[in-house]
């Protein structure tokens, strides 16, 4: 006879056994013979390993279909991809299709949405061949070309007047650059009819989703306009409905944010020294690098600072002569030593720019460091403190010249912030002689961040 507390011990090891040998059989890895005895509406089996997340399932008909279950990185919902059916695919070719999808997701991507933007952009490539076969093709390129050229740009009669553009040169510059960069290099070939809300509203949140909220708002407004532009002169059906108008609705509707927040991020003298120490070493270009330190050293806007050319700097006065600004003053900036060191060697490896992009030799994008910022930062490449914009260091600039007890009046010329009200209007002195004593103690104040050891 079995005592009690024997059977109660018996029962309970016949019970870790039974659990251990279905904790064995849930480890063992996907087999094609697994696949093919597995009866209709039987449990999903799943496989092990390099494989984990690849299932398959058997239905009610005996269709057998693999599949992928995983978590999305972008939502975070548990996501389930079709990969193909058995025997028509094979484990083999399920195995290697599954590491695929790895492979994006590991990316940062949604394996299905990525599927689905796939086919999306296949249905968008048949329908602009079929809109090219039954009529000549109006691209996105030619729309914003015909809004550059006849509206934004300067532009001559065939008697050799001119006619003046919407903007000035630099506006035109800019639109230019702001319309080929994002919205031709992503869609420049499609037929503008084929251009759909959705898509611009997708590439309005790429843009956003690495840190350019600005260029979006720029890009979305630049490209509505176009549109209207293309539309009013007749160059699209009457019955045609912009868009990028579509999509600026949708974006307002989701409370999608295309203009930068008021800015109130100031680096400590600590974060500073850090990012002194790192930036030599860090994956920003070596151009990118150099308006940061010409930046920290003048507190001027980096959109200043990007398109400098060498004749507004003199190296006997030590000024750089910014002749169009934001606030459409004229200035010198009194550069410090520091800054006259640095740019007598730049002005041995450049050209007309002071910082001019290695590839098309034309002043860099003050865009692009945002953009290598963003980039940095999903890579995990990026200086570990507190999120920071390269705009940021025109404020730190402005407050260590408070901490360092400069009369606020010659830190606002420093800046060349324009005075308003009575005092604006009455007290024109520039504060040059001040502005280059204090920008020079700030200059040292920098130095010596990077030689103390707190």
């Amino acid at each position: 006879m079995i005592s009690i507390k024997g059977a109660k011990t018996y029962t309970f090891t016949a019970r870790l056994g039974v659990t251990a040998m279905a904790a064995s059989q849930s480890n063992k890895p996907l087999t094609a013979k697994t696949v093919e005895t597995m009866k209709p509406g039987s449990k999903d089996r799943a496989d092990v390993g390099d494989y984990r997340g690849l299932r398959v399932s058997c239905g009610k008909s005996g269709i057998k279909t693999f599949y992928y279950r995983y978590k999305s990185p972008e939502s975070g919902k548990l996501m389930q991809m079709r990969i193909g059916r058995f025997p028509q695919t094979t484990l083999a070719e399920a195995r290697n299709r599954l590491l695929e999808l790895k492979e994006i997701r590991l990316s940062g991507l949604c394996p299905s949405a990525e599927r689905k933007k796939s086919i999306e952009a296949g249905k968008v490539a048949e329908q602009a061949r079929a809109a090219e076969e039954e009529h000549e093709t109006f691209t996105v390129k030619q729309l914003i070309d015909l809004y550059l050229e006849e509206h934004i740009e300067d532009r001559k009669t065939q008697d050799g007047k001119l006619i003046p553009g919407a903007r000035k040169p630099k506006g035109q510059a800019e639109t230019r650059r702001t319309l080929e960069n994002d919205p031709v290099s992503t869609f420049g070939s499609l037929d503008a009819t084929v251009l759909t809300r959705q898509m611009i509203v997708d590439h309005i949140k790429d843009i956003v989703n690495r840190g350019a909220n600005v260029q979006a708002g720029n890009v979305l407004r630049e490209l509505t306009a176009a549109y209207e532009f293309a539309l009013g002169l007749g160059r699209l059906p009457a019955e045609f409905v912009n868009p990028a108008l579509l999509a600026k609705a949708s974006l307002r509707q989701a409370k999608i944010k295309l203009t930068p927040q008021k800015g109130k991020r100031v680096l400590s003298d600590q974060e500073l020294k850090k990012l002194l120490e790192w930036l030599p070493g860090s994956n920003y270009t070596q151009t990118q690098k150099n308006v940061i330190r010409f930046t920290l050293w003048t507190g001027c806007r980096t959109g200043e600072v990007c398109v400098a050319e060498w004749k507004d700097i003199d190296l006997e006065r030590e000024t750089f002569h910014i002749r169009e600004s934001k606030t459409a003053i004229e200035r010198y900036v009194q550069l410090p030593r520091q800054a006259i060191q640095f740019l007598r060697v730049l002005q041995m490896n450049t050209g007309e720019y002071l910082f001019p992009s290695m590839r098309s030799k034309q002043p860099i994008q003050q865009k692009q460091l945002t953009e290598q910022a963003w980039r940095m930062r999903q890579q995990g490449n990026m200086l570990d403190i507190e999120s920071w914009t390269p705009h940021d260091l025109r404020r730190t600039v402005r407050t260590g010249l408070s901490r360092l007890r400069c009369p606020s009046e010659v830190a606002e010329a420093v800046l060349g912030h324009a005075r308003g009200g009575i005092e604006g209007t009455y007290d024109l002195h520039r504060y040059e002689a001040e502005c280059r004593e204090w920008l020079q103690k700030w200059a040292d104040h920098l130095d010596a961040l990077t030689k103390s050891d707190t």
